[in-house]
Formats: structure tokens, C-alpha cells, sequence
């Protein structure tokens, strides 16, 4: 599984001019299951997420989680997180899962964290999506499961 997080002050997302899902203070996760991915790694990527310290403190440190501030999540379906540039200019997508699977492992991974008592908002699998968001900080991390 991999993950781009932002953090955010608010964001959300529209399909076909509708917004179809929001968050508050938190994270924008931009989430991708790969080939060979399971119910596993989307439940670590989860949990790494919900630890992850980098919201601030009293003090202006990145030392509290997610869940330490209470804040919010909007997961968005991004299989274009797979690419493959390494052969010519355009990008292949074959280390994705296939859309069954990563259907299936997004919902997971949105209901593990709901399931810790994070307000999720979410966008619509497969779908044309517009994501607007107001990046804090900026704080933009990469991960991989």
C-alpha cells in the first residue's frame, strides 16, 4: 500500500460538481493499493498513519498524531500513485492492484480508521474526482507498507 498525506486545515472532494466528501483539521490521504497487497498492509498503513507525529504540540513540535489532536481524515482512491516512469514518457499503471482488490483494500483501510473513532470523509472509487484542500504547514509525506 502507499500513501501520500497531506496535512491539512480542511479539504474536500467533488464528482461531477457534487462534493461527496470532507474533512476538517487532519489529513488528505491520497491512497494506492499495489499488486500483491492484502487486508494486512492495509491495516498497517492505517495504523502508521493514525501514529504518524506530525502534528504540532504546545510547544510548535511535530510530536502529536492524528489521533492525539482528534483530527479528521479524507481518503481518496489513487491508483496513479503506482506509476512506473522508468520506460519512456508515459507512465505505466501494471503495479497497481486490479480495481476489484483496490476497491476492496481502500474501503478497508477508510474503515480501520473509522473504526478508531476518526471522522473519515471519502471520495468515490474510480471516479473523476476534484480535490480542493488548504495544505498546513506545508506537510506532505510519502509512505509505502
Amino acid at each position: 500500500m502507499r500513501a501520500v498525506l497531506q496535512r491539512v486545515t480542511e479539504a474536500s472532494v467533488s464528482v461531477d460538481g457534487a462534493v461527496v466528501g470532507r474533512c476538517g483539521p487532519g489529513l488528505m490521504i491520497l491512497v494506492c493499493a499495489m499488486a500483491g497487497d492484502g487486508p494486512d498492509k492495509a491495516r498497517a498503513l492505517a495504523d502508521k498513519i493514525l501514529k504518524l507525529r506530525i502534528f504540532r504540540d504546545e510547544a510548535g513540535k511535530t510530536n502529536r498524531s492524528l489521533m492525539d489532536v482528534g483530527g479528521e481524515v479524507l481518503a481518496i482512491s489513487q491508483f496513479t500513485l503506482a506509476a512506473d516512469t522508468s520506460r519512456g514518457n508515459r507512465p505505466g499503471f501494471s503495479n497497481a492492484a486490479p480495481p476489484d482488490e483496490g476497491r476492496a483494500l481502500y474501503a478497508l483501510f477508510a474503515d480501520h480508521i473509522a473504526a478508531q473513532g476518526v471522522t473519515v470523509g471519502r471520495g468515490q472509487f474510480g471516479a473523476e474526482m476534484q480535490v480542493a484542500l488548504v495544505n498546513d504547514g506545508p506537510m506532505t509525506i510519502w509512505l509505502d507498507v
